[in-house]
């Protein structure tokens, strides 16, 4: 079992910058793919990005370029660096941690960003 916690989510203005943070617990040794997806009001969970515990890292096209995920294996922690934010960044942005074949998530955490 594996337990994440999101922080860091919150108000931000059109072009401003937050990190979102998500620490794992319990089983994290196991964990193979550490990510983050965001939901908006109406629309399907979708991927935002992810990284393996190698380092390697995949993006969605919408957000390439702005965001940054890295991960550190000691502090079991994912970080979500997100700069030129948008209004269309306006999420509930959740915490994936894949152990073989199985995703956990975590509470999500709400992004809103304001024009």
């Amino acid at each position: 079992q594996v337990q994440l916690v999101e922080s860091g989510g919150g108000l931000v203005q059109a072009g401003g910058s937050l990190r979102l943070s998500c620490a794992a617990s319990g089983s994290t040794f196991s964990i193979n793919i550490m990510g983050w997806y965001r939901q908006a009001p109406g629309k399907l969970r979708a991927l935002v990005a992810r990284i393996t515990r190698s380092g390697e890292t995949n993006y969605a096209d919408s957000v390439k370029g702005r965001f940054t995920i890295s991960r550190d294996n000691a502090k079991n922690t994912v970080y979500l660096e997100m700069n030129s934010l948008k209004l269309e960044d306006t999420a509930v942005y959740y915490c994936e941690a894949v152990v073989l074949l199985k995703s956990y998530w975590g509470q999500g955490t709400q992004v809103t960003v304001s024009s």
